[in-house]
């Protein structure tokens, strides 16, 4: 049986395994958790974890914040979401995803905006994204400095 509920300051180091899945570039699951912790959380950022019965930590987390801008309007934005290697294909991230937009359907959001990386490594993610009826709306462009 999975549970799936936040996770808030003091818990965060059992999102770290599967975060860092997703995000190798913070190496530790301590400099993940003070990411996290110092510097996403006061900017609004929240985690949902799901946890399987099995793990101590949870198999699959998700990252998001309840945001306002110009162009969306009113919404909840996707940071994170990342299955442990071992943990995929059993639906975990589905529930999640199921989680986080009855969540922003509660806080009265107008959508439920995420980006995705693209390349045949993301190929299973875009498949759960269209599962959940979400639409390639825009590109997203970046300049590394």
């Amino acid at each position: 049986m999975t549970d799936i509920r936040e996770l808030h300051r003091g818990e965060t180091e059992l999102a770290a395994p599967a975060m860092l899945a997703l995000r190798p570039r913070w190496e530790t699951a301590g400099a993940i958790v003070d990411l996290i912790d110092t510097r996403l959380r006061p900017a609004g950022y929240r985690l949902a974890g799901l946890f399987d019965g099995e793990h101590e930590s949870a198999v699959c987390v998700l990252g998001f914040r309840e945001i306002t801008t110009s162009g969306w309007g009113h919404v909840v934005y996707v940071d994170d979401l990342s299955t442990l290697p071992d943990a995929r294909g059993h639906g975990h991230a589905d529930r999640l995803l199921s989680w986080v937009e009855a969540e922003a359907r509660r806080l009265g959001c107008e959508a439920l905006h995420l980006d995705s990386g693209v390349g045949p490594d993301r190929f299973a993610a875009h498949r759960l994204y269209m599962r959940h009826h979400l639409a390639i709306g825009a590109h997203h462009f970046h300049l590394d400095l």
